[in-house]
């Protein structure tokens, strides 16, 4: 199998990390958010792991401050793409949630990545911060509707990445 680069998005509760969870039981998967550093940061300016909207909209700022003063998340991605390149893994997904930044990755990478959108019914939602309320704004590759019961996600999902394997050899 081809190493597979997927930039993974969607608004937050629609099953990223559960799905990604369901490749990781069949093949050997890296999952990298490009906010961890930001939370480390976060944690260190008193932030205590809340995902309410306070929260999620100062580690959408901070990071937003970020980009604009060095560019780390980007960096940080990219290193952990260079290591992914380097490993046994075969299977690499990054969470990036503004629509700038994963042009900006998936150019840094040469174009070596897809992106995904999940999306789930759960109707309009806004959580007041740049990054979640704008997740829709980018022309993703593959857009895969998170709609089934959590008994049935898991075949259907792995069937849904198999297909996205066969379309696109991401590196």
């Amino acid at each position: 199998m081809n190493k597979i680069v997927l930039v993974i998005n969607g608004r937050g509760g629609v099953g990223k990390d559960t799905l990604c969870s369901f490749i990781a039981g069949k093949y050997p998967t890296m999952n990298i958010s490009a906010i961890d550093p930001i939370k480390k940061a976060a944690a260190m300016l008193g932030w205590d792991g809340s995902k309410d909207n306070q929260s999620r909209r100062f580690l959408s700022d901070l990071k937003l401050l970020s980009v604009g003063y060095n560019d780390y998340p980007t960096t940080y991605l990219v290193k952990q793409y260079s290591e992914f390149l380097k490993s046994e893994y075969e299977v690499l997904f990054l969470h990036i949630r503004e629509k700038e930044e994963i042009a900006h990755f998936v150019e840094s990478v040469g174009g070596n990545a897809g992106t995904l959108l999940i999306r789930r019914n759960q109707g309009p939602q806004s959580y007041g911060n740049y990054s979640d309320d704008h997740v829709e704004e980018y022309d993703y590759d593959f857009i895969y509707n998170n709609d089934k019961p959590l008994e049935e996600a898991r075949d259907d999902f792995i069937a849904y990445f198999e297909e996205v394997i066969a379309c696109r050899k991401c590196i």
